[in-house]
């Protein structure tokens, strides 16, 4: 397993009461049963609130984050109003956040305010490494030590401002399959289940437990139950640091309101909390300890909400008395914003005010002790929080301790995933169903158009082309899985993003689970195929044309699946996906043989995923080992000028030509075999075999090339 080494410490150590302890009592509410007596650390029972100083304070100093502008072209000159300097540099780039600093303590919600494109989300992203250290200027620290990458992936969470969750899983499934993802193995099932039914309680979820969270097509669960569910499954390991991007957008104020106040009770657990919001309400104002507020990418108020008055009234703009503070603040910001001078008055006014702030702080808190990172962070294990790294060991403070990076092992999060995935599809059995019907229509169609082809040479050309198009088909049916990764995309970038578990268990366990159905369909498919259209080869010929259409499925669901993580929307998949697969029939030999290919395109030959399996159904039909005759006598003359005379005039001419060869041809004379028809069709390099493991490689190619995407083109970060 992974280990993140936390770094060396001095011995300090706070006690404050987590999430861990609260879920605990609820849990020894729910069964009055004596405690285990070699219970796992994230079990205490004790609920001392005796915390004296905050074990935990992230602060962040100077942070300074500029993108380049894009320049658009027009053409039509246009008149535009230039932007305020602090927004826009002559050099093409726009300046998001602006020598920003400050710090978040535990026990206390942090808030981060201003109108759009004020830089909110932007600094929640810095604060949580999803911007690259090449771009964010500046430090960000826990306890005055620098935070690793690894570290802050394990002992935080993200929660975006899209409820980003699987529509068919109800509440308790979809929290019950978060806490097996970051709960760890050593925390027995029931103990987990009773740690989701205390949060279940604790979010204000009970009465839509076993409601599914739905989506356009399937009635759920309501915005502000969705929001508190997303909440829910990233606090469900208890992580020291909580990030959150505008939880009460879109709710209204009831909505709201409950969400801020979950998030209090798991500031007051331990937690540092940090969150954008647009515009509180009075009520939700009185759950928040610290305010910032932006504007431009500038820090125009840092401090509590309870200053705001001072603040304001010093600056020469009191706040009427019964008037919501945050939204006097707002609006005279927006006000200063359309001014020439826009709020370089107000920034100057605020450094001005936070440095006579930080002296009075300073001279109140020398006398308290800061504990370091790695013995808040070993305290915190001791008492329950951070259950994924329940492992360290919490009883001595200067022993290393190491945090796993994951929580489970790798066989585990696949068998989660797998088992999440298909609880999802389960539930909406008409996805797989319409494919089924795509497979058995096309399959029907062919058998009863090609419906036993005899041994003719008509026949011969009418079983190429079947297996041209029976080939491809498998391929372009295989299309229907670009929308599955597309929605997943996000879900899967929020859980990797904070090692809920490995890319590489994600990809091994979707294409493990997709193989039953694709066994099924290419069943279906075969046997719907295979007699009616009368195929050689008996049970063996069947179980070769049965195997290549599987791995046919197979290197088309994985192409298919390789491309949703390269292309970002369904259309473009789509049209991808078609165009490449054209690309693919076109050069499998079957519309031009390889020996006609020009030297500068037989590369795409041997690229193309249907030339493969074309190949060995073409030589599992004709080159069997009781040879057929597919050309007698006279049937040479058929498809050429002379194939209009009379029968008899054919029999004279085959006389004609035994004498000119010397050797007798009469018209039962056997002159095309099936290896003569291989040979037509260019198909000697490779045997029936090799094609067919040729195919199955290609699936697992494409599975490698999609776990590459996912490693390298996931990563969720800001440039």
């Amino acid at each position: 397993m992974d280990l993140v080494q936390l770094p060396n410490p001095p011995t300090t150590r706070t006690r404050s009461r987590t999430l861990a302890d609260f879920l605990k009592r609820v849990q020894d509410a729910q069964n009055d049963a004596p405690p285990e007596p070699l219970a796992p650390p994230h079990h205490v029972l004790d609920l001392s609130s005796s915390s004296t100083t905050h074990p935990f304070v992230l602060s962040f100093s100077n942070l300074t984050y500029s993108v380049k502008l894009r320049r658009k072209f027009t053409f039509f000159p246009t008149t535009t109003v230039s932007p305020p300097d602090h927004e826009t540099k002559p050099s093409g780039t726009k300046t998001l956040l602006n020598d920003i600093s400050g710090e978040a303590r535990d026990g206390e919600i942090m808030a981060v305010l201003g109108a759009s494109g004020s830089g909110k989300s932007t600094l929640i992203d810095a604060l949580a490494n999803r911007i690259s250290k090449e771009s964010l200027k500046g430090t960000v620290t826990l306890n005055a030590e620098v935070l690793d990458s690894s570290l802050l992936k394990v002992i935080s969470a993200y929660v975006m401002q899209d409820d980003l969750l699987f529509p068919m899983l109800t509440v308790e499934e979809t929290l019950m399959f978060a806490a097996e993802f970051r709960l760890p193995r050593s925390l027995s099932k029931s103990k987990k289940k009773a740690r989701v039914q205390a949060l279940i309680d604790q979010l204000g979820l009970r009465s839509a437990a076993s409601t599914v969270i739905g989506d356009e097509g399937h009635r759920g669960v309501s915005g502000g139950e969705r929001r508190r569910v997303s909440i829910g499954i990233d606090i469900i390991h208890d992580p020291i640091v909580l990030f959150l991007d505008e939880p009460t957008s879109g709710l209204d104020s009831t909505s709201a309101f409950m969400v801020v106040k979950v998030l209090q009770r798991i500031a007051q657990s331990g937690s540092i909390v940090i969150m954008s919001i647009h515009q509180p309400s009075y009520r939700i104002l009185g759950l928040l300890d610290h305010l910032i507020f932006l504007s431009h990418g500038n820090t125009v108020y840092s401090g509590s909400p309870a200053n705001l008055p001072a603040f304001f009234s010093e600056f020469g703009h009191p706040i009427p008395e019964n008037e919501n503070r945050t939204e006097f603040a707002l609006d005279l910001i927006r006000e200063l914003e359309e001014q020439p001078g826009g709020t370089k008055s107000l920034v100057d006014f605020n450094k001005s005010w936070q440095l006579k702030e930080k002296n009075s702080v300073q001279s109140q808190n020398d006398h308290k002790p800061k504990p370091s990172l790695k013995d808040a962070i070993s305290a915190s294990i001791s008492r329950g929080k951070l259950v994924s790294g329940a492992n360290g060991n919490g009883k001595n403070s200067t022993a290393a301790v190491s945090v796993p990076a994951f929580a489970n092992p790798f066989w585990m999060e696949m068998a989660v995933i797998g088992k999440r995935s298909l609880t999802n599809s389960r539930r909406m059995p008409e996805l797989f169903g319409i494919r089924l019907g795509a497979v058995l229509v096309t399959g029907v169609i062919l058998a009863t158009i090609f419906w036993h082809l005899d041994d003719s040479p008509k026949g011969v050309q009418e079983r190429v082309g079947f297996f041209a198009f029976a080939m491809s088909t498998t391929f372009y049916t295989c299309a229907e899985a670009i929308p599955v990764f597309l929605q997943e995309r996000y879900i899967f970038m929020r859980e990797t993003a904070y090692n809920a578990y490995r890319r590489s268990s994600y990809v091994l366990s979707h294409a493990i689970i997709s193989l039953p159905s694709l066994l099924f369909l290419s069943f279906a498919f075969a046997a719907t195929t295979f007699w009616a259209v009368g195929l050689a080869g008996g049970s063996s010929g069947f179980l070769f044309y049965f195997l290549v259409i599987v791995a046919s499925f197979w290197a088309g669901s994985s192409f298919v699946t390789f491309l949703s993580g390269v292309v970002s929307h369904v259309m473009i998949g789509f049209t991808v996906v078609v165009a490449i697969l054209a690309y693919f029939l076109l050069f499998s030999g079957f519309f031009i043989s390889r020996d006609r290919i020009p030297p500068y395109w037989i590369w795409f030959h041997y690229l193309s995923l249907v030339k493969y399996p074309y190949e060995g159904v073409l030589q599992n039909e004709f080159d069997v080992n009781s040879p057929r005759c597919f050309v007698r006598g006279i049937q040479m003359f058929d498809n050429t000028p002379l194939g209009m005379v009379p029968e008899t005039l054919k029999v004279e001419l085959l006389k004609s030509m035994s004498k000119t060869l010397g050797m007798n041809i009469t018209r039962s004379t056997c002159v095309i075999t099936g290896a003569d028809v291989l040979k037509q069709q260019g198909i000697t390099q490779l045997n029936k075999w090799s094609c067919f493991w040729i195919t199955v490689a290609w699936g697992f190619f494409f599975r490698f090339l999609f776990y590459l995407t996912l490693l390298f083109g996931s990563r969720n970060k800001r440039r």
